[in-house]
């Protein structure tokens, strides 16, 4: 039978709330720590010690269209920001370029971004409801 984790929408409401409600969703014993940030979660969904077995676990994303809402633009304006910031300057440019067309509205969205990660490192887990 497959373990069902399940994240709550209407606590999400930024990526670190993202991230809090994944770990609250996950926590048990020997279950793998996502990290904080997309590359460290697409790493974990693709398997290594610890990770889930794709065949072993749904994740119900209750409330999806919620967090779909607070993870749209602003948000992934506020973490290209963060990630302009720290960034090396050889990077610069093209985050620039996604900076700017997230303040256009237009590319992906860090909801996006999630939703995708799930599809193409553990296709058919995620379920959104």
């Amino acid at each position: 039978m497959r373990a069902t984790f399940v994240l709550d929408g209407t606590r999400i409401r930024s990526l670190d709330d993202f991230w809090r409600v994944l770990m609250d969703a996950f926590d048990s014993p020997g279950r793998q720590y996502f990290g904080w940030n997309l590359d460290a979660f697409a790493d974990c969904l693709s398997g290594g010690p610890g990770a889930p077995d794709a065949d072993d676990y749904v994740v119900a994303w209750h409330g999806h269209a919620i967090s779909r809402e607070h993870l749209g633009y602003p948000e992934t304006v506020r973490q290209l920001e963060l990630v302009l910031a720290q960034c090396h300057p050889s990077n610069r440019a093209a985050v620039e370029v996604r900076l700017a067309a997230a303040h256009d509205r237009r590319g992906q969205t860090v909801f996006d971004q999630l939703v995708e990660i799930f599809e193409s490192r553990a296709p058919g887990v995620l379920r959104l409801q």
